[in-house]
């Protein structure tokens, strides 16, 4: 199993909200609505390009960052609430003993005191944005927590909530199952959609994969 993190464990996505318009106003600019769903499910590199041009800004992107990064630790700290459904089901893989990633674009740093709420020991491998060469969309993030996990990406089953992140699993060649938080998903063949991850257990994870022989509830 691997999971994103952002909008999908956890309802994060308003706390970057919080966090990067007070960066654009920290700029003595505005965040648009546009540029702020574009950022959703991208590294920081690409947040911060998008936010330059955004602003019509040259800003250093680094300094962005790391001020960004700061902010949302505070914010982290402060209390992050889980998406619904999302803890019931990472305790029902990890009761079954199933290989279990956690696959996000958010910076090591930061996913150290997103973990603090997530639980540590529901994560065989952590994967994050800083620690590949390509972050989502690009295939490496998934690709890279599969081989961690010493499991083939076909076998592997991927939760996503955002564009950028379904398009990665895809690519990587993982079964998707798709869980809009934020962004609007369109219908993409072999994603399968919920509406929350409340409706998620073990025998829709074992379809999702079939006919591979995953671990399926009692009738």
């Amino acid at each position: 199993m691997l999971f994103d993190m952002d909008g999908t464990l956890v309802d994060s996505e308003k706390l970057w909200d919080v966090a990067l318009h007070e960066l654009a106003a920290h700029y003595g600019g505005r965040l648009s609505e546009p540029a702020r769903m574009a950022m959703i499910g991208s590294s920081m590199a690409s947040s911060m390009a998008i936010l330059n041009t955004d602003l019509a800004q040259d800003r250093d992107p680094a300094y962005g960052a790391a001020w960004l990064e700061k902010r949302m630790a505070e914010l982290f700290v402060a209390g992050l609430p889980w998406r619904p459904g999302a803890v019931g089901l990472l305790d029902l893989v990890r009761a079954a003993g199933i290989p279990t990633a956690l696959v996000t674009s958010t910076a090591r740093q930061l996913v150290e005191v997103a973990l603090e709420t997530l639980g540590r020991d529901r994560f065989d491998v952590v994967v994050c944005g800083d620690e590949v060469l390509a972050t989502k969309p690009d295939p490496e993030p998934y690709l890279t927590a599969a081989r961690m996990l010493g499991v083939p990406i076909e076998r592997c089953v991927a939760i996503e909530d955002s564009p950028a992140g379904v398009t990665s699993a895809v690519a990587a060649g993982a079964a998707v199952l798709a869980v809009p938080s934020e962004v609007p998903l369109g219908r993409v063949d072999g994603v399968h959609l919920l509406e929350s991850l409340t409706g998620a257990d073990l025998d829709l994870l074992a379809r999702l994969v079939a006919p591979l022989d995953l671990p399926t509830s009692p009738a």
